[in-house]
């Protein structure tokens, strides 16, 4: 259960019922996702926070199924169970295949237990790197 509930639809004021419309529009769905109702009780944030997704997740140099699996690989790494799920379908949506998922999930594992053992060693970087 979010920690101050979600605003559903009906529910909400003008400015956030504006946001839902344009979440809709954007999407093309008739529903708004509970991530988006549980930002709702502050509407700045949440019109803040849609605004940036729907401008860096817009088609850009980097296509749709890319940028979903690139998100869902921070969110492993977060451990954020609901952006997992989301992104997750999304990126099945998108194209990606079981096989795709199992070899994304081996990346991240590989490249957060890499990062650590750096991090922990304190490996200076090599100057060709830099």
């Amino acid at each position: 259960m979010a920690t101050c509930g979600l605003v559903e639809y009906e529910n909400a004021c003008p400015e956030v019922r504006a946001v839902y419309d344009d979440i809709m529009a954007t999407r093309r769905t008739d529903r708004v996702n509970n991530f988006w109702k549980a930002l709702a009780h502050d509407p700045t944030t949440l019109r803040r926070t849609w605004e940036s997704i729907k401008q860096i997740m817009a088609p850009g140099a980097l296509d749709a199924l890319t940028k979903e699996m690139m998100y869902l690989a921070v969110s492993a790494t977060n451990q954020c169970g609901y952006c997992i799920a989301s992104h997750t379908s999304a990126a099945r949506k998108a194209g990606m295949t079981a096989e795709m998922l199992s070899e994304l999930m081996a990346v991240v594992g590989m490249a957060n237990e890499t990062n650590r053992l750096a991090s922990g060693y304190q490996v200076e970087i090599d100057e060709r790197f830099k």
